[in-house]
């Protein structure tokens, strides 16, 4: 399978001019022969959780259905949707026809932003079929609990699938940290590929504040592509071979399975 992830600057306030950015993404996505398009979290929104949580989640994934319908690719998007008084954060799988294949509620909030303007999931990830391929979604901040990753390949998934909003410097207390949050994409998101061995395909805004660096990592924790931190799109080609060598140099999964049995 080939896959793009989409990493740009979104615009606070003007959500179609977000959505035309997407919706140019997929013509190249398409046009480079990718399948897949994952974009960043939240981007039609932009990545202002105080500022959205009441924004039209319904109205921005029927334009992304419409979007993934006339690109014939898979789209991974993230949107807000409202459930009576709560918000969540959430990931929504759209198929060439335009259909909504899953919606996932993002577990793991980050910061106080997040934790008062929206209600964290309690379900995990679907694991869907995709031109062959099991793949499971996630949401930014997940994918940086290793039983998250872990949870979804011992459900079956061989492809996570990651829209992100990774600052740069993330905020603590009213002030930027010290943290170089760059490592996220360039060793934890690897990191995560090779310990469940999976591929994982991590989407990330770029523009000011933002590190970019989105990343193609495969299950030998290999970066088949990082993004920098302007605005541009990324491909890699997935080949199964990688998963079976993979878990067969090491068991991983295999006694994962066996010391933590789902249920």
């Amino acid at each position: 399978m080939r896959v793009a992830a989409l990493q740009s600057p979104s615009t606070f306030g003007d959500w179609q001019r977000n959505a035309e950015i997407v919706r140019k993404a997929a013509r190249f996505a398409a046009g480079e022969g990718a399948q897949l398009l994952v974009t960043p979290e939240l981007f039609l929104s932009s990545y202002q959780p105080a500022d959205i949580a009441n924004d039209p989640g319904h109205t921005h994934r029927e334009v992304l259905a419409e979007i993934a319908r006339e690109s014939g690719l898979f789209l991974v998007a993230s949107t807000v949707e409202a459930d009576g008084e709560h918000r969540h954060i959430c990931a929504s799988l759209f198929s060439p026809d335009g259909e909504e294949l899953a919606r996932y509620r993002k577990q793991h909030l980050f910061g106080a932003a997040e934790l008062a303007a929206f209600t964290p999931g309690t379900t995990d990830p679907q694991i869907l079929e995709v031109l062959g391929w099991k793949v499971a979604m996630g949401v930014c901040f997940d994918v940086e609990f290793p039983e998250f990753v872990r949870q979804a390949a011992l459900g079956g998934a061989e492809l996570l699938l990651v829209p992100t909003a990774i600052p740069l410097r993330p905020d603590v207390d009213g002030r930027p940290h010290a943290l170089d949050t760059r490592m996220i994409s360039t060793l934890v998101v690897p990191c995560r590929a090779y310990e469940s061995q999976i591929f994982i395909v991590y989407s990330n805004h770029s523009g000011e504040g933002f590190s970019g660096n989105s990343t193609v990592a495969d299950p030998f924790g290999q970066r088949l592509t990082t993004a920098q931190d302007d605005e541009q799109i990324v491909l890699a080609d997935l080949d199964r071979s990688r998963l079976a060598e993979a878990r067969e140099a090491v068991d991983y999964l295999k006694i994962a399975s066996t010391l933590h049995p789902l249920n």
